[in-house]
């Protein structure tokens, strides 16, 4: 369970071992509304409402038709992607490791791309240890990504184009282990984190506002409902990167908690 959206009264979220984008409304009646074969298998919602997923071993961005086809949005050219987050101006910033953990690849830095409005595709960050969530402030003017491997949220400054400079630690999270993360109009960051089983609150500097403790690894978070203020969580009982299933079939759940603030910006 991975990559949750609130949008239109809905919560979206990616089954990766059935390759389903599921829609749920708060009376729990759920659909699938994109079957892509992807590992990982991460969406997002352009500024227009069309949905977009990221399909990793294919390369490609798809866009969710409204008839339920999928057509090809952008070609990123290489296999291997992750991560999605699309601005308000419908730049989508897709980020990929450097190497395959469960191919038992060596170690190497990942980066950030930038698929833009024009059709173009281009590294716009490197050196993330390892790339995961990604979210952008609700004035627009920056992308935070979590660097799972640092223990990190960097920042960039995003530009006119889409490009990224400005390069900082948002948050040095000392041993935290952020993978999906989402930003609240105070403009402080959830990020889920799966060894420590958790989603945790912080401040731009690190100061911990916040902890959801969970009985599973916590792997991404957004904030939606009626006031913007439940945080979804997709989480799974997490058996390693080396194993045959590193999570255990059957364990993935919605977990669903109220905050005081509620969500901004994007996701």
């Amino acid at each position: 369970m991975e990559s949750p959206r609130w949008h239109g009264g809905r919560v979206y979220f990616s089954d990766w071992s059935a390759g389903e984008v599921v829609a749920a409304d708060p009376d729990g009646r759920s659909e699938v509304v994109a079957r892509v074969e992807s590992l990982p298998l991460c969406t997002a919602w352009l500024p227009d409402g069309g949905l977009v997923v990221v399909d990793s071993p294919g390369g490609r961005l798809l866009r969710r038709e409204d008839d339920g086809s999928l057509a090809v949005h952008a070609e990123l050219g290489r296999t291997g992607w992750n991560d999605i987050v699309v601005d308000g101006r419908g730049n989508a910033y897709v980020n990929r490791p450097g190497f395959d953990p469960m191919a038992g690849e060596e170690f190497r830095p990942g980066s950030v791309f930038l698929a833009a409005v024009d059709g173009t595709v281009r590294e716009v960050a490197g050196d993330i240890a390892f790339p995961n969530g990604m979210a952008v402030t609700p004035d627009g003017s920056t992308l935070i990504v979590a660097d799972s491997y640092r223990g990190d949220l960097v920042a960039f400054e995003i530009g006119a184009g889409g490009g990224l400079s400005g390069r900082r630690v948002w948050a040095d999270l000392g041993d935290g282990t952020p993978d999906g993360i989402c930003v609240d109009a105070d403009g402080a960051v959830w990020y889920a984190d799966v060894p420590h089983k958790r989603c945790v609150r912080v401040a731009e500097g690190g100061e911990v506002l916040d902890t959801v403790e969970l009985d599973r690894g916590a792997f991404a978070c957004v904030l939606g409902g009626p006031a913007g203020t439940t945080l979804f969580i997709t989480a799974a009982e997490w058996q390693g990167m080396t194993e045959p299933e590193p999570v255990r079939p059957g364990s993935g759940r919605v977990l669903v908690t109220d905050v005081e603030v509620p969500g901004a910006g994007w996701p």
